[in-house]
């Protein structure tokens, strides 16, 4: 009995850990596509900066349409600022599934030394 309830553990935890593994590669995806965004709003705000204030600037929604500098300008560091944030917030959410991925390996571990049958049998199945 106590064997069908390690298996039926150790089923449950390695579930929890591919689940928790996609989950950070999803966000780790999500915070590069967010860093090129945050490269992309610096350049053009360090582009928009140089240009003298009465430029006429245009901003591409399908097509161009002649926008304000300063319009401009706060879109920018409107978008920089947002990247930051996500990002900051996307780090966040990253370490706490490290954490949860750390603890499930730990006690997959744990699981498998309490019971030797149970490594057995799964060195076994790994190696067919």
């Amino acid at each position: 009995m106590a064997d069908e309830a390690n298996r039926a553990a150790f089923v449950e935890l390695q579930g929890r850990m591919i689940d928790t593994t996609g989950k950070i590669k999803q966000l780790q995806t999500q915070m590069r596509s967010k860093e090129g965004e945050k490269k992309r709003a610096y350049l053009t705000l360090e582009e928009l900066q140089q240009l003298p204030d009465n430029t006429n600037t245009y901003k591409t929604v399908g097509k161009f349409i002649l926008e304000p500098k300063s319009l401009l300008l706060n879109e920018q560091e409107q978008k920089l600022n947002d990247s930051e944030s996500a990002i900051a917030s996307m780090q966040t959410s990253k370490e706490y599934l490290e954490k949860q991925l750390a603890e499930v390996e730990n006690n997959i571990r744990e699981l498998l030394q309490q019971d030797p049958g149970l490594a057995r049998q799964i060195l076994s199945m790994t190696v067919q």
